[in-house]
């Protein structure tokens, strides 16, 4: 279920950006708690500023927050620039890794940022080594763009296009 982050679930927020497994591509360091709050907020403050950001992941079962997904707009320093186009990020707890919630999750975001920014192009950025998130990303649709480095950090920017072919991959609903 995508719905708003709540305060109640920061300790596990914190708890997630801390684990080395969820940061070893996203900047390689745990995140201490101060980070991962002012993280946690950045989100929060998206929406009202930007009119979107990011969804918290709740398991239904459940009923626990499981990770974030959504959109940003964090002008990078980065080139080339890609400021003013939709950028997507997702990360879940290790412990659901693999089990289909970033697939399901991704497709429901795509179809809502398809309506909401007038059918533009998405990108993402992902470190060479995260093969899942890679596969993920072409599952979705977005292909290869070209590489670039963050921060030091190699990563690929990856692109899905408006009106692709690689669109119909999506779950049907």
């Amino acid at each position: 279920m995508l719905r708003t982050h709540r305060l109640h679930d920061f300790e596990i927020y914190a708890s997630m950006w801390a684990d080395e497994t969820v940061t070893r591509y996203i900047g390689g360091q745990p995140f201490s708690r101060e980070v991962a709050w002012t993280r946690f907020l950045r989100y929060a403050g998206h929406w009202p500023v930007m009119g979107f950001g990011f969804w918290a992941i709740e398991e239904k079962e459940a009923g626990r927050f499981i990770g974030e997904a959504g959109f940003h707009e964090l002008r990078r320093e980065l080139e080339p620039a890609i400021e003013g186009t939709p950028e997507m990020g997702w990360t879940l707890v290790p412990d659901v890794h693999g089990k289909g919630y970033a697939s399901e999750a991704l497709a429901a975001i795509i179809q809502w940022g398809e309506d909401y920014f007038a059918r533009q192009d998405f990108v993402c950025l992902i470190d060479h080594g995260n093969l899942a998130s890679i596969r993920l990303a072409r599952k979705l649709g977005f292909s290869k763009e070209t590489d670039t480095a963050y921060h030091g950090t190699p990563l690929g920017i990856y692109r899905r296009l408006v009106n692709t072919e690689s669109a119909s991959c999506l779950p049907s609903r």
